[in-house]
């Protein structure tokens, strides 16, 4: 009993930290660069960018973000983490720790099941959020916004589009999280552990590169998202949705909104990974006094 007691005292640290970096991390990120992702979102809906409200209201549905975006990012650390943890030692035993660092294998299946688990709650706070940034229910706050979405298509309409972002979450935590692992140790020297400074540069440069590549997914994943349904643009799935925008807009239309979100994640990834880095070695140095 005491033995499963000391357990539970040694894992609990770790997972609270990560439960509170992460929040930081995500609210920071999220209140900080709000605005980009409105022009974004604006520039890849259908209607186009000016009549989603140009760059009138550009924190409109900020509230459902508020309300999402720490609970959202504390269950994709705490996920990300200990799933890091059990990969590493579960798939490389023998392996020493600079080799179980290194390992893309263990990052990109770590990301893919921790982004998983956050778009439970991520995705119902990006519907409600995106249809307010382009006034699909006019100036509503995101209370009302909520509340007409699940009239008009039920709680189901909530995660109208999770398809999608998983679609778009998976090569982008493939592409982004092996490459700030692998940047941040680069600059540490794997021998020593790296700062939040060498974290925020390698976040910034992983999701810039992840976000400009992605792009496309996103574009697909904002379009079924935006669309309500019964509506001429209603549908949920993915190749119908790609084809529509080949055929309005031709590739072009697949990297609308490129240079906002390519701008945004960089900042984004810098605020976001160097945050819970530096919150992270704050909470463990509070926990060990």
């Amino acid at each position: 009993m005491e033995s499963e007691y000391m357990e539970v005292q040694r894992v609990n640290p770790r997972f609270i930290t990560s439960l509170l970096a992460g929040a930081m991390a995500g609210l920071s990120v999220d209140l900080l660069f709000y605005p980009i992702d409105t022009v974004k979102t604006r520039l890849q809906s259908a209607q186009g960018f000016w009549k989603s409200g140009g760059f009138s209201g550009v924190y409109r549905g900020m509230g459902s973000v508020a309300v999402g975006s720490a609970p959202g990012a504390s269950i994709f650390f705490v996920t990300y983490e200990s799933a890091k943890s059990l990969l590493s030692d579960s798939l490389y035993p023998e392996h020493s720790r600079d080799a179980k660092i290194m390992s893309p294998t263990v990052h990109m299946l770590s990301g893919t099941i921790a982004e998983m688990a956050a778009c439970m709650v991520r995705v119902p706070t990006e519907v409600v959020k995106s249809r307010q940034q382009t006034s699909a229910y006019g100036k509503t706050s995101s209370a009302a916004a909520l509340r007409q979405v699940i009239a008009s298509e039920g709680v189901r309409g909530l995660y109208r589009g999770y398809g999608s972002t998983i679609f778009r979450e998976i090569p982008f935590t493939c592409i982004q999280f092996p490459l700030y692992e692998g940047l941040k140790h680069k600059m540490a020297g794997y021998k020593s552990e790296p700062t939040w400074l060498q974290a925020a540069i390698s976040g910034s440069i992983a999701g810039a590169v992840a976000a400009a590549l992605t792009t496309p997914l996103d574009v697909i994943k904002t379009r079924i998202m935006l669309a309500k349904a019964h509506g001429s643009t209603a549908t949920p799935r993915i190749l119908p949705t790609l084809y529509s925008i080949l055929e309005q807009r031709g590739i072009r239309g697949l990297f609308a909104g490129v240079v906002p979100r390519t701008l945004w994640i960089g900042l984004g990834g810098a605020v976001f990974l160097g945050t819970f880095d530096g919150a992270a070695k704050v909470l463990e140095l509070s926990q060990k006094h």
